[in-house]
This record gives C-alpha cells, structure tokens and sequence, in this order.
C-alpha cells in the first residue's frame, strides 16, 4: 500500500462519514480536514483512491451542489444513479440542493464548557 500523508488520511477518513442520503463538497471536506484551500487536494484523493479505500465517492460534488464530472459521461450519469438510490434529488444535468441534502458535520474540535474549565481558588476559599 502507498503511504498516506496525514491530510489524505484525515480526507479518507471525512469521506467515509458522510451518511447516505447526503453529500459534502471538496471544500467542505478540506476544511474539515484542516486545509480550508486544499479543495483540489480532496479532488485528487477521490481520483486516485476511491476504489483502493472504497470511498463513497459519488457523495462528494462541486460547491454549486453539482456534479464534478463532465456532463453526459459515463461517470456522471453512475453518480447521478446512485445518489438517486440513495433518495438525493438530482436534476438531469447533475445538480441538487445543498440545502436540503448537504451533510452537516459538526466540527470535532469542542469547545471548553464552563463545567470542564479548571477551577482556582476564589475569594471565599
């Protein structure tokens, strides 16, 4: 197997959470993993190593809510296919609405609650 930088790791691992019935965009996904301009690097990952990790590629389109392959080709009617099977409405030319079928990861860094913040002493110790 080739080695994996930690960014390609981080993107494998985004991609394979995304439920069915939704998508995530190439920018989304480099955000999530860190490198908010690393769009194409998401692109590249999804050529070159959807089969190898058996990534749900077809859940991953363009920031328009469009299909990223070109129009009429074989690639882009598969997608259109299996998004659809999994209940995503997409229009003939490969589009759909991000509002409704945009995946919402919450980000996995949490912020400190007021309960996990440590506590000094106080003026009535």
């Amino acid at each position: 197997m080739k080695k994996t930088t930690d960014f390609t790791r981080q993107v494998i691992k985004i991609i394979r959470q995304i439920p069915e019935g939704r998508v995530a965009t190439y920018g989304q996904i480099a955000k999530l993993a860190g490198r908010p301009n690393a769009s194409r690097g998401v692109v590249w990952i999804l050529h070159s190593s959807s089969e190898t990790f058996s990534l749900p590629w077809h859940r991953v389109l363009n920031s328009k809510g469009q299909i990223g392959l070109p129009k009429g080709s074989a690639g882009h009617r598969r997608q259109c296919q299996l998004l659809r099977a999994e209940g995503v409405e997409v229009t003939p030319d490969g589009r759909l609405d991000l509002d409704i079928f945009q995946w919402k990861k919450k980000s996995a860094v949490k912020k400190k609650t007021a309960a996990a913040r440590p506590r000094g002493p106080t003026m009535f110790s």
